[in-house]
């Protein structure tokens, strides 16, 4: 019933650096981080829920148009705006939070069309599991943050998934959809 990761969710590309040059490194702000994810519920709602603790970093050379990101979602952070929603995610039926506190996503190139950042290939991990995801940037940039005195990089990420592929499958048999609608909103900090 997510996928969100990430998970999500995505982001990945962080700052300016010379061609040839080391990349920069980037801190995930968590103040600007989260992941989401929405589910059809019978077809009458969508089920929606939000990840609010992201870590991870990235590194980035604009100019040379690479990077690599390693973010990791910290499943207790899910809250959907219901007490027993929340406490059902973490059951061994869905995230299974006891034994899989975490979901990371791991990517070690970027794509651009241009100067356009247009997607992320990497691998997300998930209650055991590790899966090919690519997260589609819907938008991403960087820009001169006054608060962090630094260069901030961010943008939104989204992806579409199918739970079954990590093990996640309830109410698949019911008829509940496997499809997770996912994003990632993501700003980091230059280092």
């Amino acid at each position: 019933m997510f996928k969100s990761v990430v998970p999500l969710i995505a982001l990945a590309a962080f700052g300016a650096g010379a061609a040839h040059a080391q990349p920069a490194v980037y801190k995930i702000d968590d103040d600007h981080t989260y992941a989401t994810f929405a589910i059809d519920h019978n077809g009458a709602s969508i089920n929606r829920a939000r990840f609010d603790e992201v870590t991870g970093s990235v590194s980035f050379d604009k100019a040379a148009r690479t990077g690599a990101i390693d973010m990791t979602v910290h499943v207790r952070s899910v809250y959907s705006g219901s007490k027993g929603f929340d406490e059902h995610l973490l059951a061994p039926d869905l995230f299974d939070a006891a034994k899989h506190p975490t979901m990371r996503f791991v990517a070690d190139r970027l794509v651009f069309e241009g100067d356009r950042l247009v997607e992320v290939p990497g691998q997300l991990t998930l209650l055991g599991r590790t899966q090919p995801v690519t997260l589609k940037a819907r938008q991403f940039t960087c820009y001169a943050n006054q608060r962090a005195k630094t260069e901030a990089c961010g943008g939104d990420f989204e992806a579409v998934l199918d739970r079954t592929q990590w093990g996640m499958n309830y109410l698949v048999d019911k008829g509940m959809p496997k499809t997770v609608h996912i994003t990632a909103t993501i700003e980091a900090f230059k280092q």
